[in-house]
């Protein structure tokens, strides 16, 4: 989506684009390589909605909590996604048999509960957990990725499957799977 004026062409030019390099190794911390040009463009197409709307006092600061609320949108929509396909799998190895109405609607609650409970979780804990279960990434590869130590990574992933566990626990709910 590019700018529709030449005033938000030039801003753009001056106030965004410059920090691109920067907000693709921000990026590469936390997505995959192949994420990154839809991140980036996701981003800029925030941007730029935000822009037609007002003035924007802090571009840059503007920029990485839009790449960050982006990258934390396609991982929301992954794990719920990737969780659905788990449960289809599981329903089609019952060839005779086909769900009824209360156990799609049941699945479909246990769908939405993960989701919430991944959601749920502080920032680094969501990432480590999402990275490790849903893209099955390695602790040494998540600790690069997240710039921290692969010790932290096993401590955040228990935190996060501890924090998930509690959630579930007080909704009198079991996790799915």
């Amino acid at each position: 989506m590019p700018p529709q004026d030449a005033d938000t062409a030039r801003w753009f030019a001056k106030e965004v684009q410059p920090h691109e390099s920067t907000l693709r190794g921000y990026l590469h911390r936390v997505a995959t390589w192949g994420d990154i040009d839809d991140l980036v463009q996701e981003t800029y197409v925030r941007i730029l909605r935000v822009r037609a709307h007002g003035e924007v006092r802090s571009p840059r600061g503007l920029l990485f909590a839009t790449a960050r609320n982006a990258a934390r949108d396609l991982f929301r929509r992954r794990a719920v996604a990737q969780t659905s396909s788990v449960a289809e799998v599981d329903c089609s190895q019952i060839i005779e048999e086909a769900p009824d109405s209360a156990e799609t609607a049941s699945r479909r609650q246990e769908t939405e509960l993960l989701a919430a409970a991944i959601q749920d979780l502080p920032e680094r804990c969501r990432a480590v957990l999402l990275l490790r279960k849903f893209e099955h990434l390695p602790h040494r590869e998540i600790a690069a990725r997240l710039g921290i130590a692969e010790h932290t990574v096993e401590v955040q992933l228990n935190k996060a499957l501890h924090r998930c566990e509690a959630f579930f626990a007080a909704r009198g709910a079991l996790p799915p799977g």
